[in-house]
């Protein structure tokens, strides 16, 4: 989401799936032919969840900030503490967590994992980032469709990062955010395949969903806000069968590939690991 994440190709993409549920098997499936895409050609996954299990984020969330509001004050505030880091390392990085597609998007967490997720060499750890996508993406919806929040950057009019993006941002709704969710559901699922890198991991998908606001996309309430769907997605996938096979499949595959030596270049991950200073010292 390269389109943005959720706007127009995604969107649509999710909301006409059904998100059908892959049977339980020894192994579950780890091809793109296998699982099938939301709508031909999109380039994103069924997620593991049918629609009817997914949490329900219009119940689960409140209002975005009512207009006067001391939140919307911060909001504000925040959008102009953020969008400051974009012209530096930050902003590259913010640019690099835009893009959902994969392959590029498997590397997102390679560095704070210790292992370079790819098709090839870790083909369930790879399937299991691209479903969760599907799972955590889709379950922003209801709460995106009622609310029609409108995007810090049209009421800026400002430039984003991601130029490319502007036009199917700009009709989306900003609240809540799904990159946000995306990215905290892949933390918290990282997090129980390899719990030894679980603090780095949840650090990294804390700083994912803060490039949205670097990015001046998404407001420091939708951000909160996508962090919290993501949490519950990942809850609902707990019940899940497919899912778990292939968590169980992905933790394998980390150990495997920790002895093999696959793991991600350093120069990259310490490029990464300056860009993301700040991101620590800032909310979200």
């Amino acid at each position: 989401m390269n389109t943005p994440l959720l706007p127009l190709t995604l969107a649509a993409a999710l909301l006409a799936s059904a998100c059908t549920t892959v049977a339980p098997a020894s192994q579950p499936p780890t091809s793109a032919e296998q699982v099938g895409e939301l709508r031909p050609g999109s380039g994103y996954l069924r997620g593991y969840l049918e629609r009817s299990e997914l949490p329900d984020s219009l119940a689960l969330l409140p209002p975005p900030p009512a207009q006067g509001s001391a939140a919307l004050a911060a909001d504000e505030q925040a959008f102009r503490t953020l969008t400051a880091l974009r012209g530096g390392e930050r902003g590259v990085q913010a640019y690099k967590d835009a893009q959902l597609k994969f392959p590029q998007a498997a590397s997102a967490f390679s560095c704070a994992l210790g292992v370079e997720v790819s098709q090839k060499n870790t083909p369930h750890l790879n399937m299991l980032l691209r479903r969760t996508l599907g799972d955590a993406g889709l379950a922003t919806y209801k709460a995106k469709d009622k609310y029609q929040r409108i995007r810090p950057f049209v009421a800026f009019k400002q430039a984003t990062c991601t130029p490319e993006d502007e036009a199917a941002l700009s009709k989306d709704g900003s609240y809540p955010s799904g990159h946000s969710a995306i990215g905290w559901a892949w933390a918290l699922v990282l997090t129980e395949a390899a719990p030894e890198r679980g603090d780095a991991l949840l650090q990294r998908g804390r700083a994912f969903a803060q490039s949205r606001g670097v990015c001046g996309v998404h407001w420091l309430s939708d951000i909160e806000a996508g962090r919290l769907v993501g949490s519950a997605a990942v809850a609902r996938l707990h019940g899940n069968a497919v899912f778990q096979a292939q968590l169980a499949a992905a933790r394998q595959e980390i150990a495997q590939a920790r002895q093999k030596g696959w793991v991600p270049a350093a120069e990259s991950c310490a490029a990464e690991a300056q860009a993301l200073k700040t991101s620590v010292q800032l909310a979200p």
